[in-house]
């Protein structure tokens, strides 16, 4: 069974990880969302919060999970017997970290890491940016998934 973790803190999912999950999910056979805990970050939503809404997203689709974690995410892959770490990529500056990190994974971990390339309409959604716009009450409805 190919399963692939798609790390990140998703605070909050947006539509553009809705994104990479769907076009993501004919490649693996089962897909955790794995919600970051750093206790450096200040989030909006607990991870709890995080965690319950991305189930309710993915209610209808057995093959994607969510489950928060608070260590490394090799060892999130160990734990849920995965073999791909999955990443989104927006840009030139997101792919020179992402690669980084997906060498250390690879080294430590033995874990493979696929990057997708999003879509560019989702080119510049991030949860910062969406974060950002809660703050000053604006509506960000159309870039949050259902």
């Amino acid at each position: 069974m190919k399963t692939a973790i798609f790390p990140g803190t998703f605070d909050p999912f947006t539509v553009g990880h809705a994104s990479i999950v769907a076009r993501a999910l004919p490649m693996f056979d089962r897909i955790v969302v794995g919600v970051g805990v750093n206790a450096g970050k200040q989030p909006l939503y607990t991870a709890e919060e995080r965690v319950r809404r991305i189930a309710e997203l993915y209610r209808g689709e057995p093959r994607v999970s969510a489950v928060a974690y608070d260590d490394l995410t090799i060892d999130l892959c160990r734990r849920e017997g995965a073999d791909f770490i999955l990443r989104g990529l927006r840009s030139v500056k997101d792919f020179e970290y992402e690669r980084d990190v997906a060498a250390m994974n690879q080294r430590l971990g033995g874990v493979e890491t696929v990057m997708l390339f999003c879509e560019e309409r989702y080119a510049c959604v991030s949860s910062s940016v969406v974060r950002e716009l809660i703050s000053y009450g604006k509506d960000v409805t159309e870039f949050l998934p259902r």
